[in-house]
C-alpha cells in the first residue's frame, strides 16, 4: 500500500494569477531593454556624435538603425530562451544563451551589410556588441544574486512533492535542502512502499497525490524513484497534473553529472539520455594552462604591492621565515613544495599531532585544528581573507598548481583516499576550488571530496571563471566559515 506522509510547511507563496516566474521574467525584460538601448545608442553617440546622420547607401538615419538594432537584439534574446523559466537562475546556461544570441545577431548583421554593400558604422560592432553583452551578463548575474537571496528565505521557489521509495525521497530531499539557491522546496512526501511499487500506480494513489498537491499548494511532482516505477506509471502521474501550472520532474540516478555532459534525444518513442564520458583533450589542457599562466602572471603584477605589504606584516609577527614551504601531493601523485605566507608560530608543524589528539581529530581525513593556538594574530587575519595563499600564484606560474582545482593535500590525508577520491589527482591542484566556494572550512570530508570529483568530472573554462568570481566574493566577504 501507499504510505504518503507530509507535513504542511508555512512558506511564502506567489500571488494568485501572477507566478513569480512571470514577474521575474518581466524584470529581466526591463533590465535587458535598458542595457540594450544604452549600449546601442551610447555607441552611436560616442562614435558618430550627437547629431543624427544618414547611413550611406540607405535613406535612413542612424537613429532609425539604432532603434531597429535594439529591437532585433531584444527579440534575439527572447527567442534564445534566455528568459525561460527553465533557465532563469542557472547562471552558466543563461550566460551561454545571451552570448550566443548576441554573437549570432551581430554576425548576421555583419554578413548582411557586407553583401548589401552598406557602410554601417563599426561602432556598433566595436562598442555595442562587447560592452552591451558584458553588461547584460553582469546585470543577469546581479538579478540572479537577488533571486538566490530571496530563495534562501523561502520565496520565489518551486514547491514540490516527492514521489518514490523512502530511501530515494530522503536522498533527494537532503540534496535540495543543502542547495536552497536552486529554488526547489520540498513541501510534502508521497512515499511508496515495496508493495505499492510492485502493484503499480492505481486510481487510489492518484487521488491521494492529487489531495496532497491541493492541500500543500504544490507546483510540481518530483519522482525520485524512477528506476522502480513503470513508464506507464510515470505517464499516468503526469496526466493527473494541471497543465501549465503543475509540472512533472523526474530525477535520474545520475549523481554529480553537469548539464553540458547530458543530452536528451527521443528515439523510437524512447527518451534517451546521453552522458558524455569525462575527458581532457589536448586543446582543453592547453587552454587551461594558458589561462593559468596569463592569470597568475597578471595577478602577481597587480598584487605586488599587497604581496610586499603582507610579507612585511609576517616579518613583524615574530621569528621565522616569511614564506612557509610544505610538501603537498599534486597531479598524478607527484610531490611539490606549496608556498604560503607563514601564519603560525615558528615550528608549528611539530605540534600538529598533539593538538589533533587533544581535540579527538587524530585519524580523521581533514587535519583541521579548531581555534588553533599556533596561529599568530596577524596570521588569523591573513587566513580569514585568504591572503596567506597568495604566494601560490608562483606555484601556478611554475606549473605545480592551477588557479582552480582540488586543494592539494598532505600525504597523510591522501592515505585516506579510496579509489573514487584518487580521481582528484587527475588534474593539477588549485589555489581555489568548488568546495572552497561552497562552504570552506564548514564542509565535511565527504562533501569536500564529492565537490572536488564533480569539478574533475565536469571541468570547463567557464566553470573556472565562475569559481574565481565566487572566490573573489568569498575573500571580500569571508563569512563565519573562513578561518
Amino acid at each position: 500500500m501507499t504510505s504518503p506522509s507530509s507535513a504542511p510547511l508555512t512558506l511564502p507563496r506567489s500571488a494568485p494569477g501572477t507566478p513569480w516566474e512571470r514577474r521575474y521574467a518581466r524584470l529581466l525584460v526591463l533590465v535587458d531593454t535598458v542595457v540594450v538601448l544604452a549600449a546601442v545608442f551610447g555607441a552611436q553617440l560616442l562614435w558618430l556624435g550627437p547629431h543624427p546622420i544618414e547611413v550611406s547607401a540607405l535613406p535612413v538615419s542612424y537613429t532609425a538603425v539604432s532603434v531597429l538594432l535594439s529591437a532585433a537584439w531584444l527579440v534575439a534574446l527572447a527567442l534564445s530562451g534566455s528568459r525561460h523559466r527553465r533557465v532563469i537562475g542557472h547562471g552558466i546556461a543563461e550566460h551561454r544563451l545571451i552570448i550566443g544570441a548576441s554573437l549570432q545577431l551581430f554576425g548576421l548583421i555583419a554578413i548582411g551589410v557586407y553583401l548589401g554593400g552598406v557602410d554601417l558604422s563599426r561602432g556598433y560592432f566595436l562598442l555595442s556588441l562587447p560592452v552591451g553583452t558584458a553588461v547584460l551578463l553582469g546585470m543577469r548575474t546581479a538579478c540572479r544574486s537577488w533571486l538566490v537571496r530571496r530563495r534562501r528565505h523561502g520565496a520565489m521557489t518551486t514547491r514540490v512533492v516527492l514521489v518514490g521509495g523512502q530511501q530515494e525521497n530522503s536522498r533527494v530531499a537532503a540534496e535540495l535542502r543543502r542547495r536552497p539557491e536552486v529554488g526547489f522546496v520540498v513541501v510534502g512526501v508521497h512515499a511508496l512502499s515495496d508493495d505499492a511499487l510492485r502493484s503499480g500506480w492505481d486510481g487510489h494513489q492518484a487521488r491521494l497525490l492529487r489531495e496532497r498537491l491541493e492541500d500543500l499548494d504544490a507546483d510540481s511532482v518530483l519522482i525520485t524513484g524512477s528506476a522502480h516505477l513503470e513508464p506507464q506509471d510515470i505517464r499516468r502521474i503526469g496526466w493527473g497534473l494541471e497543465p501549465g501550472r503543475e509540472h512533472l520532474i523526474v530525477a535520474l540516478n545520475l549523481v554529480d553529472v553537469a548539464g553540458p555532459r547530458i543530452h536528451t534525444r527521443p528515439v523510437a518513442g524512447l527518451p534517451l539520455v546521453h552522458i558524455e564520458t569525462p575527458q581532457y583533450s589536448a586543446a582543453q589542457r592547453v587552454l587551461k594552462r594558458a589561462f593559468d599562466i596569463v592569470g597568475s602572471a597578471t595577478l602577481i603584477l597587480l598584487l605586488s604591492p599587497v604581496l610586499l605589504t603582507v610579507a612585511a606584516l609576517v616579518r613583524m609577527s615574530g621569528p621565522g621565515r616569511i614564506l612557509f614551504h610544505q610538501q603537498r601531493v599534486g597531479q598524478g601523485g607527484a610531490h611539490f613544495g606549496m608556498l604560503k605566507f607563514r601564519s603560525m608560530v615558528d615550528g608549528a608543524d611539530a605540534r600538529l599531532r598533539e593538538l589533533l589528539v587533544e581535540q579527538g581529530r587524530d585519524g580523521t581525513p581533514l587535519f583541521k585544528v579548531e581555534n588553533d593556538p599556533r596561529v599568530t594574530p596577524i596570521g588569523r587575519w591573513l587566513r580569514k581573507y585568504s591572503l596567506d595563499e597568495l604566494p601560490q600564484l608562483f606555484n601556478v606560474l611554475r606549473g605545480h598548481m592551477s588557479l582552480v582545482g582540488p586543494r592539494p593535500q598532505r600525504d597523510a590525508e591522501v592515505a585516506f583516499y579510496d579509489d573514487d577520491a584518487r580521481r582528484r589527482l587527475i588534474v593539477r591542484p588549485g589555489m581555489s576550488g568548488l568546495w572552497q566556494v561552497s562552504g570552506r572550512s564548514a564542509l565535511a570530508w565527504d562533501d569536500a571530496i564529492r565537490l572536488d570529483l564533480f569539478y574533475v568530472e565536469n571541468w570547463s573554462l567557464v566553470g573556472d571563471i565562475v569559481i574565481l568570481a565566487r572566490t573573489l566574493k568569498a575573500v571580500v566577504a569571508p563569512g563565519a566559515t573562513a578561518h
